[in-house]
């Protein structure tokens, strides 16, 4: 894993090159030592938490109306480092919207551990394969596979930018968590640390203005982790020193679901600006690169080319719980 990231620095970025002979040495030096650790343990296979969250709300008087959602993505979308269906980022987001929503929120978890943004397509198939089952709304996070296998970043936005125009010509919304910041893995130093950071915060602006051309949002999760990484780095990586722990990605959880919410309008937060919490209106690019230096910074289209930067306020996730088997008895009727 650590060899993908340096070639995928150098080939993806360019920035080996940059270093000269010497630094060259210094990055093989790192690598040795960075494989050593990085995917020494054994991640466990994620589990599934397909079903139904919050179905306490369609019972009683009347039936609310059910929320469909849809994950997608690479191992981190799918949850893997974790043992409980509950754990995993699609989960507690799917909890989380159904206590804003206060309805019942069907969940179908697609994403596949080790994917890269090329199975985009194929997972989008199969979520779109029951017309009777649509998502209204669905979270994306791929790209750090991209960067390890030296993916061409044109290539890897081109299949998001598909995989994105498809799920929303279905009527359903879209959020997408962008490349995550390679350089925040612990057993990675300087200045293998440097190039992991750089390509990945390439990869992820770039994601972003794809996404929100084709009128998703995103949410840049780069070294969001990065401070809980560096100060318990035993609660927040999983058990292969590499994927997040239960406590991780309900950290990221909690910085996608305010935009997750607000795009289906649940949030009480609205588009406008707040200059106090240095939200702007820039050029889609600008508003990439800013937003891929900042974790947590949702990137929305407004009139083109621009796009509003916007830091929502987060909240903590409701208690974790187990997904409702879809049985015919327990989905709530159409309103």
């Amino acid at each position: 894993m650590a060899r993908r990231i340096a070639a995928g620095a150098a080939y993806g970025g360019g920035s080996i090159g940059l270093l000269g002979a010497a630094g060259v040495g210094v990055v093989l030096a790192e690598l040795q030592l960075a494989k050593r650790s990085v995917g020494g343990g054994v991640a466990p296979v994620p589990p599934s938490g397909d079903g139904w969250y919050g179905l306490a709300y369609g019972l009683g008087q009347g039936h609310a109306e059910q929320l469909r959602m849809g994950m997608l993505g690479d191992s981190t979308a799918a949850g893997q480092g974790v043992r409980r269906a509950g754990q995993t980022p699609g989960a507690l987001l799917a909890s989380g919207l159904s206590a804003v929503a206060e309805r019942p929120v069907e969940l179908r978890n697609v994403a596949l551990p080790g994917a890269q943004s090329d199975d985009l397509d194929r997972q989008v198939t199969q979520l779109l394969s029951d017309p009777a089952r649509v998502p209204d709304v669905c979270v994306i996070i791929v790209g750090a596979n991209d960067v390890t296998h030296r993916m061409p970043a044109t290539r890897s936005v081109r299949y998001l930018a598909a995989a994105v125009r498809r799920l929303r010509t279905a009527g359903a919304e879209v959020v997408v968590g962008t490349c995550p910041d390679l350089g925040t893995i612990e057993p990675v130093y300087q200045p293998l640390r440097w190039l992991a950071r750089r390509v990945s915060r390439q990869l992820a602006a770039a994601q972003t203005i794809v996404a929100v051309e084709q009128g998703g949002r995103t949410v840049s999760l780069g070294d969001l982790l990065g401070p809980e990484f560096a100060a318990n780095p035993r609660e927040l990586f999983g058990p292969d020193n590499y994927h997040p722990s239960a406590e991780g990605y309900a950290t990221a959880a909690m910085a996608v679901l305010p935009t997750l919410c607000a795009v289906l309008d649940l949030w009480p937060e609205t588009d406008h600006l707040d200059a106090s919490r240095d939200e702007d209106m820039l050029p889609v690019a600008k508003a990439a690169s800013a937003a891929a230096s900042r974790a947590g910074t949702e990137v929305t289209a407004a009139r083109a080319p621009w796009a509003l930067l916007k830091h929502r306020r987060r909240r903590r996730l409701p208690a974790q719980t187990e997904a409702t088997p879809t049985e015919p008895s327990q989905v709530p009727r159409e309103v």
